[in-house]
């Protein structure tokens, strides 16, 4: 059996474990390795606090995810391929690591932010969500 999501250290495993993942994925690692390019010193503290506000209610994220993917797409468009990967490999490496209620809300919230992304995104773009 394994354990669920408890601690920042267990986040810290998730986020790197799936960011590892992701750089290497044919359809998302372009994206992140465009985008991000060799700034992941900065990037993975960022999304450790992140995802510890999701996960634990911690405070000390101050980011704004809405506006970073729309610059983001404004540079490389975002299809429903990148976003529909995103979470295929989340929900993955969530279910290699760990069990349990965090790690399912985890993997809920996810979904939900996903959605709330792709939205934001094409709203921004004037269009309809693909949704």
């Amino acid at each position: 059996m394994k354990n669920d999501i408890t601690t920042g250290e267990d986040i810290e495993n998730l986020v790197n474990s799936f960011y590892s993942r992701a750089r290497a994925d044919e359809t998302i690692g372009p994206v992140f390795n465009t985008i991000i390019g060799d700034n992941w010193s900065h990037h993975l503290p960022v999304m450790y606090q992140f995802w510890e506000m999701i996960a634990f209610g911690k405070q000390d994220y101050s980011g704004s995810p809405i506006g970073k993917h729309i610059a983001v797409d404004r540079k490389m468009p975002l299809t429903e391929a990148h976003y529909q990967r995103w979470l295929e490999l989340w929900r993955r490496t969530v279910d290699d690591l760990f069990e349990g209620e965090k790690a399912e809300e985890v993997k809920k919230r996810a979904m939900l932010m996903i959605q709330l992304i792709e939205l934001k995104v094409n709203t921004a773009r004037g269009g309809k969500s693909l949704f």
